[in-house]
């Protein structure tokens, strides 16, 4: 059984490439949710005009990796306390959000957003918003860190990072880490 939770913490490569490490994730795609255009393009969505926030939508197997567990890792490898950001990365089409499936999954999510706000000093400003329709990005924006991230310096100050905190913080949730 595979069960889904879509989530957008910034720049859809570097949170892909957290969740491609966690033990119990099936898959994890890119795409745009929570806008008003029909079909968006890459550059729309970053021209911040379609509304859309850059998400992954994840898969998970329930029995080896909880919902919750999934979210406390989004809180834990990007800032929920940054509105409309991630780093340099700045517009709506970065903001901290999660998208429920259902009432039990938007509980999940509140409680995780409760959990996460424990270890902040700032204000969590991830926003719980509607499952509205998923667009899948281009093809060239899956598997990004895998195919084309190491060569982009973008990604290259990004994600090592966030799989650093991933790999200390969740040791045993890391497939790297228990693969070592």
């Amino acid at each position: 059984m595979t069960d889904y939770v879509t989530l957008a913490g910034g720049c859809f490569w570097c949170t892909e490439a957290v969740f491609k490490d966690v033990i119990g994730v099936q898959s994890v795609e890119s795409g745009y949710i929570g806008g008003a255009t029909e079909n968006p393009t890459y550059r729309e969505v970053c021209s911040g005009t379609t509304g859309h926030a850059e998400a992954i939508r994840v898969g998970f197997d329930p029995e080896q990796v909880s919902a919750g567990d999934i979210l406390d890792i989004f809180f834990a490898t990007h800032d929920p306390t940054q509105l409309n950001r991630q780093g340099n990365d700045v517009g709506t089409q970065y903001r901290s959000a999660v998208f429920p499936a259902d009432d039990a999954q938007e509980a999940e999510m509140r409680a995780a957003i409760d959990r996460a706000q424990a270890d902040q000093a700032k204000p969590i400003v991830t926003t719980v918003e509607p499952m509205t329709t998923w667009y899948p990005a281009e093809d060239y924006h899956q598997d990004y860190w895998e195919t084309s991230g190491r060569s982009n310096p973008y990604c290259m100050a990004v994600i090592p990072p966030k799989l650093q905190k991933l790999r200390k913080s969740f040791a045993a949730r890391s497939k790297a880490t228990v693969a070592a």
